[in-house]
């Protein structure tokens, strides 16, 4: 039985299931879903995207929560999408659109954008005259993709279909629920994970900061210690395997 003890901070339903997974490694967990989903009501120039789905190189979705609802859009409105040229950021977001017998292209190392960009069959898919490609997302977010893809000659739209909140937690609800299960570490799975965290935690943060932070990427990695987190452990993906094997050769603080 592993000796750490973390506090999940996912969507409820990917809190649910990543806690299945570490349980079955032996490893503790508590779950606190800092990321709420919202969809967003779709005005007619994103249904008109929906519907030219065809006209893309490159279809990239970035989250389950976006694939999902894409999905969802597409049963709504009787679209059938094209089968190839998806591509996603991680292995999980692209079994949804798989399930749904979609051909999806996702790196085999590295759940974040840099992975994505480096992948030869997304390369190859910009690789023509006047590319297209779209993003589909939620509401803000990173715009590296965007801005490489543009580098490289491509026309880039976004399809966002969600925004994230934090859930309305009382004050102090972070630091209670640590204390009182004795939790030793916390899992973040993106950037804005990380701020909610900090926003949830007000005056107590710095004392939260102490503990380790277990991140999915070297960028959430930087912003993490920039905040002052004191042990921050890089698990290089956002997956349950990821974190993991990151959990698995970390050495848990005393008791």
């Amino acid at each position: 039985m592993s000796q750490w003890r973390l506090l999940l901070t996912r969507p409820a339903d990917d809190c649910a299931a990543l806690a299945q997974s570490l349980a079955a490694a032996g490893v503790a967990s508590s779950s606190l879903p800092l990321l709420a989903i919202e969809p967003v009501e779709l005005d007619a120039p994103p249904r008109q995207t929906l519907a030219a789905l065809g006209q893309y190189q490159a279809r990239i979705v970035v989250s389950k929560p976006a694939a999902r609802l894409l999905l969802e859009h597409l049963a709504q409105n009787a679209l059938q999408p094209p089968a190839k040229g998806w591509f996603t950021v991680g292995e999980a977001t692209a079994a949804v659109l798989q399930e749904a017998g979609l051909q999806v292209a996702c790196p085999a190392q590295g759940d974040d954008s840099e992975a994505l960009l480096a992948l030869p069959a997304l390369r190859a898919a910009m690789a023509v005259a006047a590319p297209r490609a779209l993003i589909v997302r939620g509401v803000g977010g990173r715009e590296l993709l965007a801005e490489r893809l543009a580098e490289q000659g491509a026309s880039v739209d976004y399809l966002e279909l969600y925004r994230r909140c934090l859930p309305n937690y009382p004050q102090g609800t972070l630091l209670r629920r640590i204390e009182a299960e004795r939790l030793n570490g916390l899992v973040v799975s993106s950037g804005q994970g990380l701020e909610h965290l900090q926003q949830l935690a007000g005056a107590d943060w710095p004392r939260l900061a102490q503990l380790a932070l277990f991140v999915p990427s070297p960028r959430v990695a930087e912003q993490a210690r920039a905040a002052g987190a004191q042990q921050v452990v890089d698990c290089r993906g956002a997956s349950a395997t990821a974190l993991l094997a990151a959990v698995q050769r970390s050495a848990a603080p005393a008791s």
